[in-house]
Order: structure tokens, then C-alpha cells, then sequence
């Protein structure tokens, strides 16, 4: 009974807990996908095509390596920051 009335009375609070819950959602699906190193590794490997192609000069090769190896290190901190939460 208890747990019938609690349910009516946060009834009008329900539209505000379904767009809390849609949000984390689309931060969730959005946080996945940032941190996704799966895009970067493609980045590297197109990367290095371009330059063994010779679309792409030495330097501008080192800088976008560097670039993407620091977005590599960047999700690698990230996953295990997370890691280390979900064990707490």
C-alpha cells in the first residue's frame, strides 16, 4: 500500500525523471563514442598511407602523429579512471 502511494504522489514528477534518464543517455552514448580509440587507430593508419603516398609531408606527419598518439593517451587515462571507479 505503502509503495502505491508513494508511486502516486512522485507521479507528477515522472516527465522530469524520463528526461534525466534520456540525458544520461545521450551522454553516455556521447562519452562512448569520444572516447572510442577505434577512429584514432583508422586516423594513424590513413596517416601513415598518406605519407608512404607522399600526401603528406614529414612535418605535418609528426605533427598529426603527435596529435593523435596524445588523443590515444587521452582515452587510455579515461578508461582507466573509469575502471578504478567501477571497482570502487
Amino acid at each position: 500500500m505503502v509503495g502505491l502511494v508513494g508511486t502516486i504522489l512522485t507521479l507528477p514528477f515522472a516527465p522530469v525523471r524520463g528526461v534525466g534518464w534520456v540525458v544520461d543517455k545521450v551522454r553516455q552514448v556521447a562519452e562512448d563514442e569520444y572516447y572510442d580509440p577505434g577512429p584514432i587507430q583508422e586516423e594513424l593508419v590513413k596517416l601513415e598511407q598518406a605519407r608512404i603516398e607522399g600526401q603528406v609531408d614529414e612535418n605535418e606527419f609528426t605533427r598529426r602523429e603527435e596529435e593523435l598518439l596524445h588523443r590515444l593517451e587521452e582515452i587510455s587515462a579515461y578508461r582507466l579512471q573509469q575502471q578504478r571507479e567501477a571497482e570502487s
